[in-house]
C-alpha cells in the first residue's frame, strides 16, 4: 500500500450535482430553485431569520428572564468551609484572606452544605435559613 495510491471506497463519494442540464437529469428548467422569488434570482440574498418581511419568530416571542449584574458581586460560601478557618469572628475580609470568595465581591452569603463543628460568629455576612440554624446549633451566632 502506498499513500499516493489511496482512493475512497467505490460508491462512497458521489459527484457534484449538474444543474440546468435538461429535464432528463431531474435538475433541469428551474435547476432546483423553484419558481420566481428572491431565492430563484442570481444574487438573491436575505439575512438569517428573514421571513420575507413578516415579523421574524425571534422578535415575535416575548422576552423572558433577567440576569442581575449585582449577582456577580455576591460571594457564596459553603458552611463546612467556615469550620476550616482559624478565626472565631468571620467577616468579609477574613473570607477574602482565606480565598473563600473573590477579591472583588462586595457581599457574601453562607449556605447550608456540610456541617459546622465549632462555634463561629458571622459579622456582616448573610446566611440562609438552614445555614443559620446550623450555626446556632453549633453555638455560634450571626451579627449584622
Amino acid at each position: 500500500m502506498r499513500l499516493n495510491t489511496l482512493k475512497p471506497t467505490a460508491g462512497s463519494k458521489s459527484g457534484p450535482k449538474r444543474v440546468g442540464r435538461g429535464g432528463g437529469s431531474g435538475l433541469g428548467k428551474t435547476a432546483g430553485r423553484g419558481h420566481k422569488g428572491q431565492r430563484a434570482r442570481a444574487g438573491g440574498y436575505h439575512k438569517v431569520g428573514f421571513e420575507g418581511g413578516q415579523m421574524p419568530l425571534q422578535r415575535r416571542m416575548p422576552k423572558r428572564g433577567f440576569r442581575s449584574k449585582q449577582q456577580a458581586l455576591i460571594g457564596e460560601v459553603r458552611l463546612h468551609a467556615l469550620g476550616k478557618l482559624d478565626v472565631d469572628v468571620i467577616d468579609l475580609a477574613a473570607l477574602k484572606a482565606a480565598n473563600l470568595v473573590a477579591s472583588d465581591v462586595l457581599r457574601a452569603k453562607v449556605f447550608l452544605a456540610g456541617t459546622l463543628e465549632r462555634p463561629v460568629t458571622l459579622k456582616g455576612i448573610a446566611a440562609t435559613k438552614g445555614a443559620l440554624a446550623a450555626i446556632t446549633r453549633a453555638g455560634g451566632k450571626v451579627e449584622d
